[in-house]
């Protein structure tokens, strides 16, 4: 469960990012944040892996206190929590399987536990047969379906996206959403901020509208506009 709790952010020269946001997530729940650009969509998210901290109010992973979490506890929150970014952000220089392996190599796996799991993720994100290619070998598609892998290589519980499909054509969008689709069938809680209005629409998840640093809607099976 997510509960975000009279959560305001104001960035230098007062400017304000959002204000008074109450909003709880329930686990297993895919949900949509739209609005504008500079409405306040990234800013919560990158609240929730305490990128940044809330100027006011509390928000919470369960029974974490995310914004109160001393600095030792980080790691373990980033374990819950894997964040795909509209920009990949793939290490250019390691294979497909090595980005994989990075985040299972910070939870201590064994050399066979990380190899078992590259297999499994690649299998999710469908690319099985790209194990030792490296990002400027692949599409954008398949560089996002990395990242993606790369998020959930953790087994996390909770899957934060940014604009995944803001680079990407109609038709790799929907393959990217497929992905997510699935793997918030399987119990993980997936939140994508976005602008794809057909994705949204067409979906009929929750949508939590914001405008202006605020919630101005909160649907269960809502649609874009």
């Amino acid at each position: 469960m997510i509960l975000f709790d009279g959560v305001s952010k104001k960035y230098p020269r007062n400017i304000s990012a959002l204000e008074d946001i109450n909003l709880k997530i329930e686990e297993s729940e895919f949900v949509f944040f739209v609005g504008p650009s500079g409405a306040g969509k990234t800013t919560l998210l990158k609240l929730l892996i305490r990128e940044i901290l809330p100027t006011r109010g509390s928000l919470f992973l369960d029974d974490w206190e995310i914004n109160r979490l001393p600095q030792n506890k980080l790691p373990y929150l980033r374990r819950k929590i894997g964040f795909v970014f509209q920009d990949f952000k793939l290490l250019t220089d390691r294979t497909v399987a090595e980005n994989i392996a990075v985040s299972l190599e910070i939870l201590g796996k064994s050399g066979r536990e990380i190899e078992e799991r590259i297999d499994e993720v690649l299998s999710i994100v469908y690319l099985e047969n790209k194990l030792n290619y490296f990002p400027k070998q692949l599409s954008y598609g398949e560089q996002q379906r990395v990242a993606i892998g790369r998020a959930i290589a953790g087994e996390s519980n909770v899957v934060l996206a940014d604009e995944p499909t803001g680079n990407l054509d109609p038709k790799t969008s929907w393959e990217i959403l497929k992905i997510l689709s699935n793997i918030n069938k399987n119990g993980t809680t997936v939140i994508m901020a976005t602008h794809n209005v057909d994705i949204v629409n067409s979906l009929k998840k929750r949508v939590v509208v914001i405008s202006e640093g605020k919630i101005i809607r909160d649907e269960k099976k809502g649609r874009y506009s």
